[in-house]
């Protein structure tokens, strides 16, 4: 090596060594988490003596292999500075050290890899050194020692990362390795490894791999034994920690050159290799990391996401607490994405950051894919929550706005899945989508008849928020549009209209909407055919007749009274019924001609029965509106018109109001039944029953009865 070669790898070593010294000073002054980042800092001690012996070894340090290691170190040391000097500012700092600290082994198992010609001491420490990086458990309640927890690899086999050589077991079973080597042929290792028993298969494998390591082993060597397809071969009957070295020894071939690559991409090697990533922890992980290196190969990534539940295990192992399984999971999962059939079986799997990477990079054919997988799945709100966080509204808006007709239709129907979640109406909103969705609906191109149905549902869904006010004059243009369209838009638009009109400063809005004739325009529906329609106008009708009820009453007109009477007495769903009784509800009591036509409409028996039959039992709603009638039975004013009420078993019903659920029935009810039963002319027999009903309800709910025990 040159002089000037030697003073860049000093200075490189020098820099390395300041920056290690850096990173222990500030794990150690760290109030966050001490205790697990003084743990850090006492693994990063163990450098010194290790970076000084590679350092001084010219020899060593002139391999690209080991140049590259010293490299990789500086750049996690630095990445383990910023952590540091983030704290608590990171989301999970603990998991982030302990990806740095496997990181760091990894760069130090590629030292040991390549230090044949350093001395048994110093590769002893660095074997050490890697065992206990790889092996690092952080935990911020007990905070353990690294190195007082030992993986099952410690116990059964070596624990070399992808780019590591293989540490030691123990030391006795070191020396019995060293005894072995100097017994055994390469011949007696290659036949022990395709015929001995499992001890003599284990011992095989230890010194197969240190033959590797010590690159007695070569090229020619693997490729005319077929070590590869032996290892493949015994891999699947193996006991679980040979399967483990197995694995290892692979990781560390497929690194040499892209031939031991190739002969590992068979279809039946990869199905072998997918059945290890649900084994043992270690296993996994190890599995995990060979795979995400075999990527690279075109035939892995073609052949590996048809092998069934290859892709659910990986998610999975994304989402789980190992980070190094996670790491090499997520940069396979990234590698499969090519494949758009691999990118649905990862949305199934509930990973959509491809999907999404799709819908914003990909052809159109694969949006249109994407889009329509979206529009058919089975989305929980995590799933919806995810997918809007990764940026598929935006994506899906953009392509509904730009898109023809096949990419319009799929985008819309995806967003119409996805505009069940509040957090994605607000997005929906904040992306302008509000007005092409309205000029949609106004078109009377025949070609884009498909796409206002989902249209109109997803209008539906955005008017749930309030921000849909600051569009001007958009309850008013979908009023417009009602007896224009079909059933289901009708439908849609109706649940639109009623949310618009209830929010609470919609109060301009609703009156502008009964003076373009809402209420005329409405009233015909309650006697149509179709009762999702029906119960979506009443339900409009309710809220529009809660301000100003004389001017909703002429309106309305008695012609109608009728009919709102005929659906609460019919099998019309509760929710119909609730809002029928709502807008009699809010008829103005002093109007004694409503009053009259109600009475002759036989209302206030088909209330009596209603809520007799315990129909409403459930309907908070209609419990309310109920009692808001039954006020206007029973005004102490009119005696004929109370005893009317009473005859007819009103009084026992105003009692089971006072155990609502509903405090505004309750109330109601409290504040009037005291008059009218005090004040009920010449009670008859069944209405002495029923005072005394109310008298025994009131010694366990009311405060001071006398009022009425003293009658």
């Amino acid at each position: 090596m040159e002089n000037s070669d030697s003073r860049s790898n000093s200075e490189i070593e020098s820099e390395q060594q300041a920056s290690k010294e850096e990173v222990i000073s500030l794990a150690k002054s760290l109030e966050f988490d001490r205790e697990v980042f003084a743990d850090f800092a006492v693994l990063l001690d163990k450098f010194t003596p290790i970076l000084i012996a590679v350092k001084d070894n010219e020899k060593l340090m002139d391999r690209p292999p080991v140049q590259k290691a010293v490299g990789s170190i500086d750049k996690e040391l630095s990445r383990a500075k910023d952590l540091i000097e983030g704290g608590a500012c990171s989301r999970s700092p603990i998991k982030q050290i302990e990806v740095v600290t496997q990181e760091l082994g990894r760069s130090l198992g590629l030292v040991l890899f390549a230090s044949i010609d350093a001395s048994t001491e110093v590769k002893q420490n660095i074997a050490g050194l890697h065992r206990e990086l790889m092996n690092v458990k952080f935990d911020t309640s007990c905070t353990p020692s690294p190195s007082l927890s030992p993986s099952p690899c410690e116990n059964h086999g070596p624990g070399p990362s992808k780019e590591s050589g293989f540490v030691s077991e123990q030391d006795s079973f070191t020396n019995e390795i060293e005894e072995e080597k100097n017994r055994l042929s390469i011949d007696d290792v290659v036949s022990h490894l395709k015929y001995g028993n499992d001890e003599e298969f284990r011992l095989a494998l230890w010194v197969l791999s240190d033959l590797i390591r010590d690159q007695v082993i070569d090229k020619e060597l693997i490729n005319d034994e077929d070590i590869i397809p032996i290892l493949f071969n015994r891999l699947g009957s193996s006991k679980p920690h040979n399967r483990l070295t197995i694995i290892q020894i692979l990781r560390i071939l497929a690194l040499e050159n892209d031939e031991n690559k190739e002969k590992m991409t068979d279809a039946v090697c990869l199905s072998v290799l997918v059945k290890s990533l649900a084994r043992e922890a270690d296993e996994g992980r190890e599995t995990v990391g060979l795979l995400s290196e075999l990527s690279g190969v075109s035939a892995v990534r073609r052949r590996i996401g048809r092998i069934q539940g290859c892709i659910v295990m990986l998610v999975a192992m994304l989402n789980g607490d190992d980070p190094a399984a996670s790491h090499d999971a997520e940069k396979l999962l990234v590698a499969l994405s090519g494949n758009p059939q691999n990118v649905l079986h990862m949305a199934e799997a509930g990973y959509f950051k491809p999907l999404v990477r799709c819908l914003k990079e990909g052809s159109d054919k694969t949006k249109i894919l994407m889009a329509t997988a979206i529009s058919r799945m089975e989305l929980t709100d995590l799933c919806r929550a995810s997918l809007g966080e990764d940026g598929a509204v935006e994506s899906l808006v953009k392509m509904f706005k730009s898109g023809k007709l096949e990419p319009k239709l799929s985008a819309l129907n995806a967003l119409q899945n996805l505009s069940n979640l509040t957090e994605n109406v607000h997005r929906l909103i904040s992306s302008g989508v509000a007005v092409p969705l309205l000029q949609l609906l106004f078109s009377v191109t025949s070609v884009l008849t498909t796409l206002r149905e989902p249209a109109s549902a997803i209008l539906a869904r955005i008017a749930q928020s309030e921000s849909i006010l600051v569009k001007k004059d958009v309850a008013q243009q979908m009023l417009s549009l009602l007896n224009l369209s079909s059933p289901v838009i009708q439908f849609h638009l109706l649940q639109a209209l009623n949310s618009i009109a209830s929010h609470s400063s919609a109060s301009k809005v609703r009156r502008k909407m009964k003076e373009n004739c809402a209420v005329q325009l409405l009233l015909p529906f309650l006697t149509g055919s179709n009762a999702k329609i029906r119960t979506a106008a009443l339900n409009l009708l309710f809220t529009l007749s809660k301000d100003s009820p004389e001017e909703f009453m002429e309106q309305l007109g008695e012609s109608y009274l009728g009919n709102i009477v005929n659906i609460i007495s019919s099998p019309e769903s509760e929710s119909g019924k609730a809002a029928a009784v709502g807008i009699l509800s809010n008829l103005p009591v002093s109007n004694k001609k409503s009053t009259e036509a109600l009475k002759k409409l036989r209302l206030l028996p088909i209330l009596i029965s209603l809520m007799s039959s315990g129909a409403s039992s459930s309907a908070t709603w209609l419990e309310e509106s109920i009692s808001g009638i039954l006020i206007r039975f029973t005004v102490p004013s009119d005696k004929k018109l109370q005893l009317f009420s009473a005859e007819l078993g009103v009084i026992p019903i105003l009692v089971k109001f006072l155990s609502s659920e509903s405090p505004v029935a309750k109330l109601q009810i409290s504040n009037l039944t005291r008059t009218t039963i005090a004040e009920l002319p010449s009670p008859s027999k069944a209405q002495k029953i029923a005072v005394e009903m109310y008298a025994s309800f009131c010694r366990h709910f009311l405060p001071s009865p006398s009022w009425l025990l003293h009658r």
